[in-house]
């Protein structure tokens, strides 16, 4: 048995693995345990890849484990966050709260698209599953641990996470490119380097502005993947395009 040919397959199921026990948590109406653990696999799911670029270990097999594992950390267990923060938040179901779990399904559709789609072999075309989930994640988290803040109020109604959901599907089917926030060896075009320059100071500013403003941690990330989409979106109208460099989704 090559031990080294599954040490990225073992990194990439640890990922797999905090996203389940964060299904789990969620269920349990225990936001402040879920949200941790979809950053852990995050976390995980950007090693596995380190990993088999450090060992030089590539395989069929770990790419749709990967693309698997994504689908829980990042597709499901997003979408039922808002379900259950929608619950919580209006005290009774309706159709409303089920529309986040568009999430999961838009996810799978990114997944399989990115798996097959040759030009997504630099930048990202679509907005990457993990930021779309590390979105829904800090908003759930923000309107649990501050209920009585008027983000919590305003953003944890009937109206804006199922707008927000629809929003977010749109986007990860989208063809709208957006750069890759991992640094590799592979040379970037300098639009690229500019673009990614950019958005690592903005989201210094947001960290800044979060601590100085004594809010909830969460906050800071919800900001910083907002403000991802949205340049991606300037840069759009910008007509900005550039080619980036190889990433993994």
């Amino acid at each position: 048995m090559n031990i080294k040919k599954n040490i990225p397959n073992t990194v990439t199921s640890m990922n797999l693995l905090c996203g389940v026990l964060g299904v789990i948590f969620t269920l349990k109406a225990r936001t402040d345990i879920a949200f941790p653990l979809m950053i852990a696999a995050s976390v995980f799911d950007f090693l596995d890849g380190f990993t088999a670029r450090l060992l030089k270990v590539y395989s069929e097999m770990g790419k749709e484990l990967d693309s698997l594992s994504d689908l829980v950390s990042f597709g499901i267990l997003p979408s039922l966050l808002l379900y259950e923060t929608m619950v919580s938040k209006t005290e009774h179901e309706t159709f409303l709260c089920y529309i986040p779990l568009l999430i999961a399904v838009f996810s799978a559709l990114r997944l399989a698209k990115f798996n097959i789609d040759t030009r997504q072999s630099f930048n990202f075309i679509g907005l990457a599953t993990p930021a779309s989930a590390m979105i829904c994640g800090s908003l759930a988290y923000f309107v649990n641990a501050e209920p009585e803040s008027f983000l919590a109020e305003w953003s944890g109604g009937v109206i804006f996470i199922p707008v927000l959901s629809v929003i977010l599907a749109t986007l990860m089917v989208s063809e709208i490119p957006m750069f890759s926030m991992k640094i590799k060896k592979d040379s970037s075009d300098y639009l690229t380097k500019m673009k990614r320059t950019a958005f690592f100071s903005v989201a210094a500013i947001c960290m800044v502005i979060v601590a100085v403003l004594g809010q909830n941690w969460s906050l800071a990330v919800l900001l910083i993947f907002s403000c991802y989409v949205i340049m991606n979106l300037l840069f759009l109208f910008l007509k900005t395009p550039s080619k980036g460099i190889p990433s993994q989704q």
